[in-house]
């Protein structure tokens, strides 16, 4: 039997996510498989990937035959590392030890590559968060503006109409004033 490490596809339309499987080649996609290895979601930023390490050496071990996709995926694990390096152990070229020094300073240094991708995820999103706000602030300090020039010619506005009301009552007070003040001497003189 052909064996075949393989995706299986799940999740929804336009929002998949997979398992990574060992199958018989002559399986379907999402058919009967032999056992699970691990899962693996494209949608995230960096894509998580879930893998039994130790089982997925074990079936390369074997010999069965990663898909291109799953081939990738076990490389960026270092599944392919660790079975090059014991290939290295078992020639002779070096010991046990020295494979597992030289796997351990491979991860080391994949971990620091993914914090420093997250990192700067995380700082461009904050610079991107920033400029939008400073933005907004531009977008409200000139509402703010505007709004409070409409309301000094709204305040001028009313001023002037009150002003103009108050000439009217006082031009109109004033000939009934003059008026009073005529008729009053008249009065006196009769």
């Amino acid at each position: 039997m052909a064996t075949r490490i393989r995706l299986q596809r799940h999740g929804r339309k336009n929002y998949p996510f997979y398992k990574i499987v060992v199958a018989d080649s002559r399986a379907p996609r999402d058919g009967k498989f032999i056992e699970r290895l691990g899962s693996y979601n494209p949608n995230t930023n960096p894509a998580t990937i879930d893998l039994d390490f130790d089982r997925a050496l074990y079936w390369i071990n074997v010999g069965a035959q990663p898909s291109d996709t799953v081939r990738s995926i076990l490389s960026k694990e270092g599944v392919l590392l660790m079975k090059h390096l014991q290939g290295g152990v078992r020639k002779g070229a070096f010991d046990e030890a020295t494979a597992k020094a030289k796997f351990e300073a491979w991860l080391k240094d994949k971990k620091e590559g993914l914090a420093s991708i997250k990192d700067k995820a995380i700082e461009a999103k904050k610079a991107e968060d920033k400029k939008r706000l400073e933005a907004e602030k531009e977008v409200n300090k000139a509402k703010a503006e505007a709004l409070a020039e409409k309301r000094a010619e709204e305040a001028k506005a009313k001023a002037e109409a009150e002003a103009a009301a108050r000439a009217e009552a006082e031009a109109a007070e004033a000939p009934a004033a003059e008026g009073a003040t005529e008729e009053a001497p008249a009065e006196a003189e009769a």
